[in-house]
């Protein structure tokens, strides 16, 4: 009682776009009767019937979010149920939790501190006996179902949070294999069984370097690929975990700042050909993402301006200040909302359309300079476009991001937006925080477009 289980629920619920019930306001609902009438003719009586309702909804209804009642683990029943749940167990102070709960009239198990804390020690066990996962917000329950860890310090506990206990293959890049290879290398010990390098940046996507990845990798079925680097080393070393032996486990440990708040969530992996970028791939979920905000500390301010262009557009789809956070506090964020519409949208066919607000103007940027022009800084100037066309103030773009008009080729860039615009409509946004796919007029594009040029 007390934990939030209810405004946690409801938030993780609207983010996944899934009902969300509460077991008590379930009950009451289905038979006329408050709980506290429930509770005065026995709580045994009661506990029954919350039985039945919880394995109704968990084994005969569609997915949603459940919150159930403090009590309700106290059944060996329902602890048998929750066996075919994702259960999360909402931590809490039990002084935080008295404090918003003890003595209101609807509680009749919050009347006594003395009793709440008693049972509040009774039931720790059982909490922790059928918990999947533990957390303390929305965020943190998102995260635990997407298998998501954000924490300082990660890459040293590699060993413990790569998933089982078979051999692991670490993959990484040569750049961040000089910085952070010995701490991975130590922190798997004995599980690791082989290591390999293939090329930084966009060379790491070619089929020869992830060809000569297959060849070399000795990992049987049990393995681990663990892919330690930027957005391009976790797409191709993803790629190759889902082909390798048909499919291999893999864990993706993004490095920059672009691939901990977005490249390096999600499942989507891919490699690149001559006739264009990505466009060979599979969606293979990590068994776990490991996001360390303490490695962006040794990135160059390139790299890093070219992830804040993505931390700036998650903040805009999120309708959340961001990039105003400290560093370990908007990863966090971010990473909480692109798993999110990960959840929601596994294989990239509805919701997580979204994540391409601006990126239809930055991918013909890109390609009218022969993809000379970072990513980060095509971004940004993305978003400017999508702001502009929203009629939303570009502020968190221009304050921010600061982007300058580039000198690429006006028709290249044009029939590059052509091709890569689905159907003639564009990720924009209503307002902040609420994101639309919708038709814009062709001659609004091209204005759009011709503004972020050069000359």
């Amino acid at each position: 009682m007390g934990a939030g289980k209810t405004t946690v629920g409801q938030e993780v619920a609207r983010r996944l776009g899934l009902p969300f019930l509460d077991s008590d306001a379930e009950l009451e609902s289905r038979t006329g009767v408050t709980i506290a009438e429930h509770f005065a003719e026995g709580e045994q009586r009661f506990r029954r019937l919350e039985e039945q309702l919880i394995a109704d909804e968990v084994l005969h209804h569609p997915p949603a979010v459940f919150a159930l009642g403090g009590g309700a683990v106290v059944s060996e029943t329902t602890r048998r149920v929750l066996r075919h749940a994702f259960t999360v167990l909402l931590d809490v102070d039990v002084a935080d939790a008295w404090e918003r709960v003890g003595g209101g009239d609807d509680r009749p198990l919050a009347q006594s501190e003395q009793r709440f804390r008693e049972l509040y020690a009774a039931r720790a066990s059982l909490y922790e006996e059928v918990a999947d996962a533990v957390a303390t917000d929305a965020d943190g329950v998102v995260l635990e179902l997407g298998g998501v860890v954000v924490e300082e310090g990660a890459l040293g506990r590699l060993g413990q949070l790569v998933p089982g206990d078979g051999p692991a293959a670490l993959v990484t890049e040569p750049r961040v294999a000089g910085l952070h290879g010995e701490t991975a290398r130590a922190a798997l010990g004995n599980r690791l069984a082989e290591e390999h390098e293939l090329p930084g940046g966009e060379q790491a996507k070619q089929v020869g370097a992830v060809e000569a990845l297959w060849r070399a990798l000795r990992i049987r079925r049990e393995g681990t690929v663990v892919a330690l680097g930027g957005g391009a080393l976790t797409d191709a070393a993803g790629f190759a975990a889902s082909t390798y032996l048909r499919g291999v486990d893999w864990a993706s440990v993004p490095s920059t700042l672009t691939g901990q708040v977005d490249a390096g969530i999600g499942g989507k992996t891919g490699i690149d050909i001559a006739e264009g970028k990505n466009l060979v791939g599979a969606f293979h979920w990590p068994a776990r993402t490991i996001v360390d905000p303490s490695l962006l500390a040794t990135l160059p301010e390139t790299v890093r301006a070219d992830g804040m262009a993505e931390v700036v557009k998650t903040g805009l789809l999120a309708g959340e200040a961001l990039w105003e956070l400290p560093d370990a506090g908007f990863v966090r964020r971010c990473a909480a909302f692109k798993t999110a519409l990960c959840l929601r949208d596994p294989h990239d066919d509805g919701v997580r359309i979204q994540l391409n607000l601006g990126h239809t103007f930055a991918h013909a940027l890109e390609a009218a300079s022969g993809y000379g022009l970072r990513h980060g800084e095509a971004v940004s100037l993305g978003l400017l476009a999508a702001l502009r066309l929203s009629g939303l103030d570009t502020a968190p773009v221009e304050e921010t991001l600061a982007p300058k008009p580039v000198r690429v080729d006006r028709e290249l860039a044009w029939e590059a937006l052509r091709r890569d615009k689905k159907s003639g409509r564009l990720v924009l946004l209503e307002r902040p925080g609420e994101a639309v796919v919708t038709e814009v007029p062709e001659r609004d594009v091209r204005a759009a477009l011709d503004a972020l040029i050069a000359g």
